[in-house]
């Protein structure tokens, strides 16, 4: 009795431990979703549809500067690039944020919005393509609007670099 009793833990022990194994298959967390033959990345300049000078720079050189830091991916020259990532800034609004109690506006929030695609140029084949809108805020002066672009920008440095580089 004693041994059909130790027969029968050990089988369920085993059978628990074999479900475990399954559940908790190989899985890879490598981080990065970028193809193994791409180690180059280009950044044209961002093309503005807007009337906002020095947006399409800033945007262009906050995505050339996160990924000359992160270093996963070699910016480089277009002709000499495995890869690119490209983009389009089509609109900047500007939009009351919040108002005070006698009902004017107290803060304001700016809009980017931008098309941007990752493209593998050596199998010609685009890897990510999306719209992105990401905002800042600011008060009535000129320089805290301009705080307010530079906010949204940063932002969308981050989205452009996480999609481009981990896929998330």
């Amino acid at each position: 009795m004693k041994m059909s009793i130790k027969l029968l833990s050990l089988f369920i022990l085993f059978i628990i431990l074999l479900g475990i194994g399954i559940g908790c298959g190989p899985y890879s967390f490598s981080g990065s979703t970028i193809p193994a033959h791409i180690k180059t990345v280009s950044i044209p300049l961002f093309e503005d549809k807007t009337a906002e000078f020095g947006v399409d720079q800033k945007i262009t050189d906050a995505i050339t500067q996160v990924l000359e830091q992160d270093n996963t991916l070699k910016v480089a020259d277009v002709r000499q690039s495995d890869s690119m990532i490209k983009g389009t800034i089509l609109r900047v609004e500007d939009q009351a944020g919040q108002y005070d109690r006698q009902e004017t506006v107290s803060d304001y929030k700016i809009k980017i919005t931008v098309k941007v695609a990752f493209e593998d140029i050596k199998n010609q084949k685009v890897l990510w393509e999306e719209t992105l809108t990401q905002e800042g805020t600011y008060n009535e002066t000129d320089t805290d609007r301009d705080a307010g672009i530079d906010e949204a920008i940063e932002k969308l440095k981050t989205d452009i670099f996480n999609r481009t580089v981990s896929g998330w």
